[in-house]
């Protein structure tokens, strides 16, 4: 089987039920991948098993795991259901996130306990979790942001507890390179999702789009052929954080 070809390949996508994580899932599946369709919350459901039944419509197969990746014992199920069900992983997703704009002053003991739980620590474990589950050649991949290579007020927490992750990459890719695992994050620009219209207001939103081509903020489409790149031919970018955010922003 060519590691340049996901048909036949096993991959675990965290959060991969709707979204970038929903779109990275069945495209991946449309290529003859198998996938293995996280999701957190009871509301999610229906997304998760909508997005199963669409890879399985493509002629592949999936299915769905429910679990709080903040909590490491969930993700070491979460690979453990995938190689009980499909022989072993060949490529790990990672889109789990949460997105926070509050000043620093504002913010409380409690959300940045979360925003670090949910942004950083699962973000360790499921890169942990896989360097010790995935196949030789195998592929590791983490959405960050590009607000770690921007300076604005309001996201202390968010592009603090992205922040790590670009360390835990590159320690993963050395680590982990004897074993031909390329470790890489992609840090989109401000995206077109709920999430981001959540945190931001109408002006701000106009400024942020301002700031990229064709005075758009970046799509899921644009972020998950990316993805899918570096699961297959770009497999010799290892350590990397890939900044896609139209001109956004660069370091």
């Amino acid at each position: 089987m060519s590691i340049h070809s996901l048909d036949g390949r096993v991959v675990v996508v965290g959060a991969g039920a709707k979204n970038l994580g929903g779109l990275i899932s069945r495209k991946m599946g449309e290529a003859g991948a198998r996938v293995v369709v996280h999701y957190n919350s009871d509301a999610t459901r229906p997304d998760a098993e909508a997005t199963v039944r669409a890879i399985k419509d493509a002629g592949s197969d999936a299915f769905a795991f429910q679990g709080d990746l903040t909590q490491p014992t969930n993700i070491t199920a979460l690979f453990e259901a995938a190689k009980s069900r499909f022989g072993g992983v060949d490529i790990a997703v990672n889109t789990v996130g949460k997105v926070l704009r509050k000043p620093i002053v504002e913010t409380s003991e409690e959300e940045y306990d979360s925003m670090f739980d949910i942004n950083a620590k699962a973000a360790y474990f499921f890169i942990k979790e896989a360097g010790r589950t995935l196949n030789d050649d195998g592929k590791i991949i983490t959405i960050v942001t590009s607000l770690l290579a921007a300076f604005t007020d309001g996201y202390s927490t968010y592009a603090g507890g992205k922040s790590p992750v670009e360390h835990f990459t590159r320690a993963a890719a050395k680590e982990f390179s004897p074993r031909g695992i390329s470790v890489t994050a992609v840090g989109p620009g401000p995206m077109d999702t709920p999430f981001f219209y959540g945190q931001e207001t109408p002006e701000r939103v106009a400024f942020h789009k301002s700031q990229a081509m064709h005075n758009d903020l970046t799509r899921i489409e644009d972020i998950e052929p990316i993805v899918r790149f570096l699961a297959t031919d770009g497999w010799w970018i290892t350590g990397q954080t890939i900044f896609a955010n139209g001109g956004y922003t660069t370091r």
